[in-house]
């Protein structure tokens, strides 16, 4: 064994050796009880950052921890890997998104392997990839025979110089985020899956996920937004038609002054009068300019439009306008509301407004009567009503069970459940994605594409000239198509599935990622599923991890699955964060830039800007390769784990990361300078002195560990007991006279570290004459019996204030612990001229004596 710590030789041949003997491969017939991790996929962006070497190494600790805990670990990775960042890619340097793609693919896979992660390789897979997205396609087709995928019309959010749809993510300050094109609401034939049908499962079953953070929850939940109230019709003057509105508040329907409708309505023109057809026009079409999530907000103005028509609240006969408001969207209820404004914040603000009458229907209990001429602001709390005929006097709350049954039994209403989730729409304008399976025939409709003809593969032959739209609708060899049905011209469809849906089924392909009779291998998808810890970023919680829930559910009642959720425990992981830092002339500058102090580029003196999520934008990055380069993979993983929790935010620090470096090679130092010393010496039962205190230190380091690690992932402080650990192998005198407890000391420090250094660790357990590597030896059991303490210490309070400690034997009782406690030099002074009126002892811990 070497004398000096050498990284890069270290860890480039243990990681050859673990792709050559298949160390991290998983087979379903192993006997041992399985464990599936996995970190989210990453997109082949072209090369691995920090954010990506914190969550793998964070995956990697546990999956290598349950190895050594004897279990049949499935760890695999793949590539998450269309997108429109590719098509970007090859407007802006010629080459094709494809090309690109698989380039970013075999550098990352090299990098990843640099980090020297346990992946099982012989599982990766590329969701671009036609062996994927065939399966893909299928599972499309099998949804749309049960009617779970179907098209329809919507609006959506447009960019006109790209050509394409645009998620609600990717409006910046209402313009697109690539070409900065003023983005516009487009009436577009869409493709949706039915999401909605599962909506009270998705949300009864976050209540089952124990192993999940309780803020993801709760943002799964607030995403589904259930909500139980009523479905009114409100007939609209000299007009056989009736608005369909939902509501919670059926408790103030005789205080509906007005309606407000969204400015998507499909009825919006249709009430319009011709007076006000032009007002009505300009209003539609600014607000489906603005941003859906911007117009909800409190403090977003409040505006409207009078369509000129009216409706009639069904209980009263009251005759109230019909506007447009800019905070109603179609995305919630029917799309149009009953405006109660003396009980509802934004109606009362656009009442004000637009001088609309008010009527108080809740009067508050022990309170002045509301006036709605005097009122600043809605009352929007509990009291009695009034003004609201048969159910004046009844509390609102009870009145809202009253008034559905009335609304019932008279046929001007429902009782209903609503949901804030909304179908999922699928359909993108764009090249590098799924191709959807559908043939468009003037004679048959719509036809899907027969199983036998998938995959529809993606055609690489064509040009990308910066022009907006899909290249696949100028593709004549695609396009044009005979009819499944009847063998006339048709055409196929043009659009590719949102790349949200590549990532709601990859985690089940994993487990059977080279069958080819189906999408999934039944006996192993079940043998691996679900999950059992899954980590990834909090942003996903309700996009990514909805969607992955809905679509095993879905894969579940096509019978492709037997569980009903993927995903048994959830990490979500804090971001890698950095100073900024910037020049006058030059703007932001990578670390690199800075000279002590100063620009490398100009001399100008660097302004220090604040810690925030690292990015290539504002270049508060740092290259993993140079960091392996400089200081190896495992000094790298140990930074990322030890310098803060894996929940919380990491704060890059270069001291920290000189601090992990130092203690790798004072961890090869303790194990080269004894290593004569503890060789071929036995491990002792039980020891004395010194020896023993360091035998307990052993013992209990081996026991928080392992409870760290366990389910907790408090990786920092079980990283920081084992460095305790190794200051007491140093500090230990009795070196010569007890070898063997050096030995089961420095064996246990390296066991203990293989999850977060496994090459350091993996070379000295062989330098120590081990055959078979660390995985042959498991993780370390920590001995009850070493752990027990001979003596103890106890602290002593005179009258709740700490004043000393004293020493006791360890199964000293309370007589004995009292009499030394009160034989303590500095208590004794504290209690000089007083009386003890009274000791109480709590075992094993403290004694506080009452004196006066």
């Amino acid at each position: 064994m070497q004398e000096r710590y050498d990284a890069g030789s270290i860890e480039g041949e243990w990681q050859k050796r673990w792709d050559r003997n298949k160390t991290f491969e998983a087979k379903e017939d192993d006997g041992r009880d399985k464990y599936y991790l996995l970190e989210m996929f990453p997109y082949p962006s072209g090369r691995i950052h920090m954010g990506h070497v914190r969550n793998y190494s964070i995956g990697d600790v546990v999956a290598r921890f349950k190895r050594l805990q004897g279990y049949n670990v499935l760890h695999p990775m793949g590539w998450d890997a269309f997108g429109m960042p590719a098509e970007n890619a090859a407007i802006q340097h010629g080459t094709h998104p494809g090309k690109w793609t698989y380039e970013n693919i075999d550098n990352m896979r090299t990098q990843l392997k640099k980090m020297g992660f346990s992946y099982d390789w012989d599982r990766e897979l590329a969701t671009c990839h036609p062996e994927y997205y065939r399966w893909e396609q299928l599972i499309f087709l099998k949804m749309f025979e049960k009617g779970l995928a179907y098209k329809k019309s919507s609006f959506v959010n447009w960019c006109s110089e790209c050509q394409t749809v645009l998620a609600n993510e990717q409006v910046e300050n209402g313009a697109c985020w690539r070409c900065g094109t003023e983005v516009e609401q487009k009436e577009l034939d869409q493709w949706f899956f039915k999401i909605t049908d599962y909506a009270q499962e998705l949300l009864d079953d976050t209540f089952e996920l124990s192993g999940w953070p309780e803020p993801v929850l709760t943002m799964q939940r607030n995403w589904i937004g259930r909500s139980t109230g009523c479905e009114i019709d409100f007939p609209v003057v000299d007009s056989d038609l009736s608005i369909k509105v939902f509501t919670t508040r059926q408790d103030t329907l005789y205080g509906a002054t007005f309606m407000s409708l969204a400015a998507e309505h499909p009825m919006a023109m249709t009430l319009t009068t011709e007076e006000r057809k032009a007002d009505v026009e300009a209003f539609i079409a600014r607000v489906r300019a603005q941003d859906k999530i911007k117009r909800t907000s409190d403090d977003f103005a409040k505006e409207g439009v009078f369509t000129g028509s009216y409706g009639i609240n069904p209980v009263n006969g009251r005759r109230i306008p019909i506007y447009l408001a800019n905070f109603v969207l179609m995305d919630y209820g029917t799309g149009a509301v009953m405006a109660v404004p003396s009980h509802d914040q934004r109606d009362f603000e656009f009442a004000r407004k637009y001088d609309i009458p008010m009527v108080v229907v809740i009067q508050p209990e022990d309170q002045p009567i509301l006036d709605p001429v005097a009122m600043t602001e809605a009352w929007t709390g509990p009291g009695r009503l009034v003004n609201s005929e048969m159910f004046d006097g009844i509390d609102n709350e009870a009145a809202r069970e009253k008034i559905a049954q009335y609304l019932e039994e008279k046929g001007f209403g429902r009782k209903t459940i609503n949901y804030r989730l909304r179908d999922w729409g699928v359909s993108r304008q764009r090249y590098w994605g799924t191709p959807i399976p559908i043939i468009y025939c003037p004679q048959c409709g719509i036809v899907p594409v027969a199983e036998q003809d998938l995959p529809v593969v993606l055609p690489m032959d064509v040009e990308f000239s910066g022009e907006g739209g899909s290249p696949l609708a100028r593709h004549r060899e695609f396009l044009n198509v005979a009819c499944p049905n009847c063998g006339g011209e048709a055409r196929r469809e043009t659009d590719t599935f949102d790349t949200f849906v590549e990532s709601s089924w990859y985690f089940a392909r994993y487990t059977c990622p080279r069958f080819e009779q189906g999408p999934l291998d039944r006996g192993a998808v079940d043998h691996w599923l679900p999950v059992d810890q899954y980590i990834g970023g909090i942003e996903h919680a309700v996009m990514h991890l909805l969607y992955a829930r809905f679509f095993t559910k879905v894969m579940r009642d096509l019978g492709m699955v037997s569980h009903s959720e993927p995903f048994k425990n959830l990490l979500t992981q804090g971001m890698v964060c950095m100073e900024t830092a910037s020049c006058p002339e030059h703007g932001w500058l990578f670390p690199e830039q800075v000279v002590d102090g100063k620009c490398d580029r100009c001399g100008a003196a660097v302004r220090a800007g604040r810690n925030e999520k690292m990015s290539k934008s504002k270049k508060n990055v740092v290259d993993p390769d140079q960091l392996i380069t400089r200081y190896g993979a495992d000094t790298a993983r140990l930074f990322s784990l030890f310098a803060a929790p894996p929940e919380k935010d990491l704060e890059w620090n270069e001291q920290g990361v000189e601090g992990c470096f130092r203690f790798l090679h004072r961890l090869w130092r303790a194990v080269c300078d004894n290593l004569e010393r503890i060789s071929g010496v036995e491990i002792p039962a039980s020891s004395e002195g010194a020896a023993k205190a360091l035998r307990r230190q052993v013992h209990r380091t081996i026991k928080k560990v392992t409870e760290d690690i366990d389910g907790r992932f408090h990786f920092n402080t079980a990283i920081a007991s084992v460095m305790e650990l190794v200051n007491a192998i140093y500090g230990f005198e009795q070196k010569d006279r007890y070898p063997g407890v050096m030995r089961e000391a420095l064996e246990a420090s390296v066991r203990l570290l293989t999850p977060f250094v496994p090459h350091i660790c993996e070379e000295l357990w062989a330098g120590m004459g081990h055959e078979g590597g660390i995985e042959a030896a498991g993780w370390p059991t920590w001995d009850e019996a070493a752990l027990v303490e001979d003596e103890k210490t106890i602290v002593v309070q005179v009258n709740g204030k700490v004043r000393g400690k004293v020493t006791v034997a360890a199964d000293a009782d309370n007589e004995a612990v009292q009499k030394a406690a009160l034989a303590e030099g500095n208590v004794m002074r504290f209690l000089e001229g007083k009386t003890v009126r009274k000791v109480v002892v709590v075992p094993g811990r403290l004694v506080n004596i009452v004196a006066s």
